[in-house]
């Protein structure tokens, strides 16, 4: 049985996943960016691997899920933090300070700080943009698609969603810490699905009222909408923004209902199962 690459890939270079399409012959150009793609495989070396968003279905809804950051480059997401974010009255003098570093605290993607005289930082917020990882891959599809082709297997792939809790929210638990004793806040910005996969995850208390003083944590979550205007590509729409407290969101992480006990003592009769089976036979 064949498998059209059309339906496991979303964007390639920001333009609809069609066979035929081959990215080299624009020089593997990203229009978010407007340079050469960033994005790696090593399966190709040096070459990039222009995949900006893939198609799964998510709770039964066939969904396009962005897999690259610098996908959210194509909305003013910058402006939309100013917008609905900035605690108190708008900055003066917006600055952006892009990757900012810094020894015991990691890094964020942006800072936009609003410098007053000679050069002083008077206030900001500190934003970092989070796409999803693949597990397994799509490079079979990918290959595809390019040489205008379909595929004689099915691509084994799905979504890092685990890398989500283990990395990620353990990261923002630990800035937005840092930001509430800095009297500022951090703004993560990602696509819906991921932040709905966060909501019904950790069930942690949250806010419309992102200004507050007791949101150190804003989520800003933008939706894939069809773009009649632009031959079929899909357009970013800002959809939610919602704020927490890393206090809030830690204790929803930390304190989730325990699993069965009984169910736990199953899999760890299943695991003493295993182990005598391979004692068994190391001894023969």
């Amino acid at each position: 049985m064949p498998f059209d690459p059309e339906e496991y890939l979303g964007e390639i270079l920001g333009q609809p996943a069609t066979k035929g399409f081959d990215p080299g012959a624009r020089d593997y150009l990203c229009p978010f960016i407007d340079a050469r793609c960033t994005k790696r495989s090593t399966s190709l070396g040096r070459v990039p691997y222009p995949v900006c968003s893939i198609r799964r279905n998510i709770r039964g809804k066939p969904s396009r899920v962005c897999v690259c950051p610098k996908r959210f480059y194509s909305v003013d997401f910058l402006t939309d933090v100013v917008d609905h974010c900035w605690p108190g009255e708008p900055p003066a003098n917006p600055e952006i300070a892009p990757e900012v570093k810094m020894t015991g605290f990691g890094n964020v993607d942006f800072v936009i700080a609003d410098i007053g005289q000679e050069g002083a930082i008077r206030e900001f917020l500190s934003v970092e943009l989070q796409a999803i990882d693949i597990t397994g891959s799509v490079m079979p599809a990918y290959e595809a698609l390019r040489a205008d082709m379909v595929m004689e297997a099915r691509p084994t792939y799905g979504l890092n969603w685990s890398n989500v809790y283990k990395r990620y929210i353990t990261q923002l638990i630990r800035k937005g810490y840092f930001h509430h004793h800095w009297g500022t806040k951090i703004v993560a910005v990602m696509q819906d699905v991921v932040y709905d996969y966060i909501c019904n995850w950790a069930e942690f208390m949250r806010s419309d009222d992102v200004k507050g003083s007791t949101v150190n944590i804003i989520f800003m979550a933008y939706r894939y909408e069809d773009d009649p205007n632009s031959s079929g590509a899909p357009k970013l729409v800002l959809d939610t923004i919602e704020g927490t407290s890393h206090a809030n969101l830690q204790q929803a992480v930390l304190y989730k209902e325990a699993p069965s006990r009984d169910a736990f003592c199953q899999q760890i009769k299943r695991a003493l199962h295993r182990s005598n089976d391979l004692i068994q036979s190391f001894e023969q």
